[in-house]
This record gives C-alpha cells, sequence and structure tokens, in this order.
C-alpha cells in the first residue's frame, strides 16, 4: 500500500477528493437551479395570458410622462387608465423575465450535456477487476485510502504509570468511559479514527481526543471531549487549549468538535450520534 500511496502526495489526493466532492454538489445544485427556473418560467407564462394583448411605450414631452398602447398592425392609443398601465407594464415585466429564464435554461442545460458523465476520477471504478489490480489509480479509493491513513504510525499520549485506563472495540486504551463510548460509536459507524494522535499547534505538540478522516471529503477533523464541565482547573485548560486551535487555524464547527459531561450530566449518546450522521461522514 505504501507504494500505491506516497505519503507527500496525501493532501493533494485530498485536495482532488474535496474538489470532486464540491463538482459533485455543484451539478446537483445547477440541476436544482434549472428545474427552479424552468417552473418560474412556465408560471410567468401562464401569468401573461392573464394580460391585454399588445405592449405599452412610455414617452417624455414637456417634463410629463405620457403612456401608449401598442397593437400590432394598430396605431398606437394614449392611455391614462392606470390599471391597464399597470396590466401591460406587468407583462413586459414578465416577458422579461421569460426571455432571461429562457437563456439561463439554454446555458445550464449546455452546460449538463458538455459535462462528462464520466470523470477522470471515475475511471479507476470503471476497469474491471483484472485490469484494477494491476492499476495505480490517480486518487485511491475510499477503502485504499483510509487504510493508508490508519496504518501510518504514531506515537499517541503516553499513560503515566499506575493511571487507569478503559479498552475499546478495537483494543486501544483511553482515559475514561466517555471516551470508550465515543471510540466505539465511531468505530460502530464506520468513522476512521485516531486517538490522542500528536497535532503540531505553533511550536507545541498537543493531543487530541480523537482525530477522525472524514472519508466523503477527506478532511481531518479534531473531537474533543470535555468530561469535567465544571471543574475550575480543566475548564481553564481547555480555553487554553481551544485559543491553542483557533491560533493553529484549526476553527469550531470547521474542523474542530466538541462532547461535553459534566457530575450531573452525563455524555449525551443522542447528540453524538447526530454529529457523527451530520458532521463526521
Amino acid at each position: 500500500m505504501s507504494q500505491l500511496i506516497k505519503k507527500d502526495e496525501i493532501g493533494t489526493q485530498a485536495i482532488l477528493k474535496g474538489d470532486l466532492a464540491l463538482i459533485e454538489s455543484f451539478i446537483t445544485q445547477i440541476k436544482t437551479r434549472l428545474e427552479l427556473i424552468t417552473r418560474l418560467s412556465e408560471k410567468a407564462f401562464e401569468k401573461t395570458n392573464m394580460y391585454p394583448a399588445g405592449r405599452i411605450k412610455i414617452k417624455h414631452r414637456n417634463y410629463g410622462t405620457y403612456y401608449y398602447h401598442s397593437v400590432q398592425d394598430k396605431a398606437e392609443k394614449y392611455i391614462d387608465n392606470s390599471q391597464l398601465i399597470e396590466d401591460l407594464i406587468q407583462k413586459s415585466y414578465l416577458e422579461k423575465v421569460i426571455k432571461s429564464a429562457q437563456n439561463e435554461i439554454e446555458v445550464l442545460n449546455a452546460f449538463l450535456d458538455k459535462y462528462p458523465k464520466t470523470t477522470a476520477e471515475d475511471v479507476y471504478d470503471q476497469l474491471t477487476d483484472d485490469r484494477k489490480k494491476w492499476v495505480k489509480p490517480i486518487i485511491p479509493t475510499d477503502e485504499q485510502f483510509v487504510a493508508e491513513w490508519q496504518n501510518r504510525p504514531y506515537t499517541p499520549k503516553p499513560f503515566k504509570k499506575g493511571t487507569p485506563y478503559f479498552e475499546t472495540l478495537k483494543g486501544e486504551r483511553v482515559r475514561s468511559k466517555s471516551e470508550v463510548i465515543i471510540a466505539d460509536r465511531l468505530f460502530a459507524n464506520g468513522i476512521p479514527y485516531k486517538y490522542e494522535c500528536p497535532l503540531r499547534v505553533g511550536d507545541e505538540v498537543i493531543y487530541p481526543d480523537f482525530t477522525i478522516l472524514r472519508v466523503s471529503d477527506r478532511k481531518i477533523l479534531y473531537l474533543e471531549h470535555n468530561g469535567k464541565v465544571g471543574d475550575q482547573e480543566y475548564g481553564d485548560d481547555m480555553v487554553d487549549r481551544i485559543n491553542k486551535y483557533s491560533l493553529a487555524g484549526i476553527m469550531q464547527n470547521d474542523k474542530l468538535y466538541f462532547t461535553f459531561e459534566s457530575a450531573n450530566r452525563p455524555l449525551d449518546v443522542r447528540a453524538l450520534d447526530k454529529m457523527i450522521n451530520e458532521v463526521f461522514r
């Protein structure tokens, strides 16, 4: 696997994967926009049939404004009926809306028609199995990427002698029962993670509780569990830690997430599951 994915290519491949996800989202938005603008055009066209035939002309003379009703093959007729003026101007507006919408529909359809059904990244997936085994894809499959990421060795934060620990389903040692729940929940949902993997922030190395690989865009996220909310010293340490993340460009609700519990409020597994399903996938 190390020959398949060189370490210095990991970042580039993650960017490509993220770009592909953005493009897929962009295509979806274009299709949604096409449906919306098509309905808008149809609705506007239906409304134009409710208004009188012909169009309005507006002329300015001697500091005054004059309205004329122009119907095909008929002479222009001056009008001062406010309702007729309103109807004709509204009709003119709708006709411009329809024209603009039709131009946009034409462009969007042309884009969707010309955009390749198979992207460069899709080519590998369409190969037969007897070809795949010989090919090094430009972007590894999710399974290959996850395996490489998880197999990269790291030295976790050491446990001091005599420190109590708890064991997860993966057989790793963690520092609290709540961290067992988090680790096992991530594992059961197929979310790749590393426990207390070292991270350099500025001139210091810290150990996030969980470093998570979001497979959909191959983005690295960090989850910190605040297990002693209400403890003054613990709270001060966490504030310092959050500030270190921010100064390193790791922002909350972008790359940094939290779970909480206090002496009277245990870890809410429902909130954790919602985070897993809506953020970490």
